[in-house]
């Protein structure tokens, strides 16, 4: 199928998109398009204006700055992937990145764009609560801060308003942590039946800090944190990790569906979690 027709706007700076969101309400933000081009040619969407933000230079690139690491919303995901200052001090960033879809969507998807699908199966969410990112979003008020607990608000629902433009997201560092992406999937390429983001630090036996991080476990990404309180200031043994792992599926609403039912995503969250915190130790 083909898209229903459209009047297309491509602005050159965040102001003139944000101007072009506020004249047009029903208006749609083209990044990368992996996400709104399917939608658009099934004609699951059919919205009268598309505002392209992909020429505006501001929301491209990385940049250290300071005590954290600014990635601009219109990143594409295999930039940040193969970003040094990412390696280094954001490691589970890369790694989860490296996970999403193709070669061809890693090129073409950006790393904002995807944050702000929502998609409760997607594999940027759970990083972003894990490590607890920060949004930056502009509107007609100027531009506000809201914290990833903040940000996913339900399923293909953020803070971001109808009339605002996601424009970075601050990470801050992590140099030093290890870090592991646990994606279990039914075929290659697929979204996520579940999957783990998980971050420690060690201090030599000992998980001084842990971050977990769970992909489609419920509406929106969620924090383990029963694992991670069982983890901090405990060793690094395989009989440590299993125990705290046990606890990765407490508070979570997984769904049920064709790829499995809520009892069998718990089962995967421990299983997960287990190898996930394993490998970050370094341990597995």
């Amino acid at each position: 199928m083909i898209p229903a027709s459209f009047d297309y706007f491509a602005p050159t700076s965040v102001d003139e998109a944000v101007r072009l969101l506020a004249e047009h309400p029903d208006a749609k933000v083209l990044a990368g398009g992996q996400s709104l081009m399917p939608v658009l040619r099934m004609r699951l969407a059919a919205p009268e204006t598309i505002v392209d933000v992909g020429k505006i230079a501001e929301l491209r690139g990385v940049r250290d700055d300071g005590d954290a690491l600014v990635i601009g919303a219109t990143t594409p995901h295999s930039a940040v992937q193969a970003d040094p200052l990412v390696a280094e001090h954001a490691r589970l960033i890369s790694l989860a990145t490296a996970t999403i879809g193709d070669p061809q969507v890693r090129h073409l998807g950006t790393f904002g764009g995807s944050l702000a699908h929502a998609d409760p199966a997607g594999d940027l969410p759970a990083v972003a609560v894990a490590l607890d990112l920060s949004f930056v979003i502009a509107g007609g008020g100027g531009r506000r801060t809201v914290p990833a607990a903040e940000f996913f608000e339900g399923v293909f629902t953020t803070a971001v308003g109808e009339d605002e433009v996601l424009v970075e997201v601050r990470v801050p560092k992590y140099t030093g942590w290890g870090a592991c992406y646990e994606k279990f999937t039914r075929v290659a390429q697929q979204w996520s039946i579940v999957a783990v983001a998980a971050a420690v630090r060690l201090d030599g036996t000992t998980i001084a800090e842990a971050r977990v991080g769970l992909t489609n476990m419920g509406s929106v990404p969620v924090r383990a944190r029963g694992v991670e309180e069982v983890l901090i200031g405990g060793p690094a043994t395989v009989e440590a990790i299993r125990a705290a792992a046990s606890h990765a599926a407490e508070g979570t609403s997984p769904p049920t569906d064709l790829n499995g039912d809520a009892e069998y995503r718990r089962h995967l969250a421990s299983v997960l979690t287990r190898r996930a915190v394993l490998a970050a130790a370094g341990t597995g």
